[in-house]
């Protein structure tokens, strides 16, 4: 008997310390949510409203707008989603994608109502100062509300262990003043259990980080911005392996060889990082959203000697790195790393 009434004595004693060490994270979030409640705004089905204020939370494919009065809407991202920056030639703007929209942002959101109350929104416009802004913010900020998110489970199982313990706690009293050795056990197995919540906690970590995958270099002919057969199958290969990866995005980067003009290089290579783009979205259907913002570096970052004929066609570039979200990846073999290699036309 006196056995039992140790080993039930360890047990509640561990529940509790990890009781206390995980109950603050549970009233945050009940804090969080409520406040969420109070403050949001329901768009109503079909209703078009147009939404200006600053972002401030995150998901996969949904955001949430303060405005100035302090309420909230949460915006849903679709494939249709433009997303630009205001102004450019003509009014146009730049192409910008979907993991651009951070947390700080101050933006313009225009869209219709769905059956859910969310704003699906059909454009999205900011100012490329006020990105920068974003950018520097989110570099250094914890993202505390993607985490929260990600960690529901963790807090519904927290709230049932809390009822679970409310009901022993004068147990626990009664017997503590006669254990020995009991608070030994008690860190001992809270230790433990610590290592298990610290585990979860860096895999919420990672839902930011992204790591790449596999990188193909896609060679062009001197001067042309024009795709080849070999080129065109090798982008055939990527779509095939990015659409089968959970949690992706494209880096597409455009290159040119040291010849000619280096401003004339650097647009061609942006126009080739472009047809890229084009290619896989038209003959793939691969999402915008899931595409980078392409880049044109021009004559830099060379991979060969310009001084070689070999090396300046090893030059005229593109790089498609298909990056995976490392936390969805954490303990799963979805893709295998490699790097495709380049054909080279003349």
């Amino acid at each position: 008997m006196k056995s039992n009434r140790f080993g039930n004595f360890n047990y509640l004693c561990a529940s509790l310390v990890l009781l206390l060490a995980l109950a603050p994270l549970a009233f945050a979030q009940d804090a969080g949510k409520s406040a969420q409640r109070n403050n949001s705004t329901a768009v109503a089905s079909g209703q078009k409203m147009k939404v200006k204020g600053v972002v401030t939370s995150r998901d996969v494919d949904t955001f949430t707008v303060q405005d100035m009065t302090g309420s909230t809407v949460t915006v849903l991202l679709t494939d249709r989603t433009s997303i630009k920056t205001k102004g450019g030639f003509f009014g146009g703007g730049s192409n910008f994608n979907v993991t651009n929209i951070l947390r700080g942002l101050n933006l313009e959101v225009e869209g219709r109502g769905d059956a859910n109350n969310q704003l699906v929104a059909e454009k999205v416009r900011f100012n490329e100062t006020d990105l920068r802004v974003a950018r520097t913010v989110e570099s250094r900020v914890n993202p505390v509300e993607n985490r929260v998110g990600s960690a529901e489970n963790k807090i519904e199982q927290v709230e049932q262990n809390s009822q679970r313990l409310s009901g022993q706690i004068d147990e626990l009293a009664a017997v503590s003043n006669a254990a020995n050795g009991g608070a030994k056990a008690a860190q001992e197995s809270a230790d433990a259990a610590l290592v298990g919540v610290n585990a979860t906690n860096d895999r919420i970590s990672a839902l930011d980080d992204y790591v790449p995958q596999t990188s193909s270099s896609v060679i062009f002919r001197r001067r042309s911005a024009i795709l080849s057969r070999d080129a065109k199958a090798q982008l055939d290969q990527v779509a095939q392996q990015a659409l089968t990866a959970k949690g992706y995005v494209l880096e597409v980067s455009g290159f040119a060889s040291a010849e000619g003009n280096k401003e004339q290089n650097r647009r061609l290579s942006q126009q080739r990082a472009d047809v890229v783009i084009r290619y896989l979205v038209e003959n793939h259907n691969v999402p915008l959203r899931r595409i980078i913002t392409p880049y044109g570096y021009g004559e830099s970052q060379p991979v060969a000697d310009n001084t070689t004929r070999a090396g300046r066609a090893e030059n005229r570039r593109v790089e498609v790195k298909i990056l995976v979200n490392r936390g969805l990846m954490q303990g799963t073999s979805q893709m295998t790393p490699g790097t495709a290699s380049p054909t080279n036309p003349e």
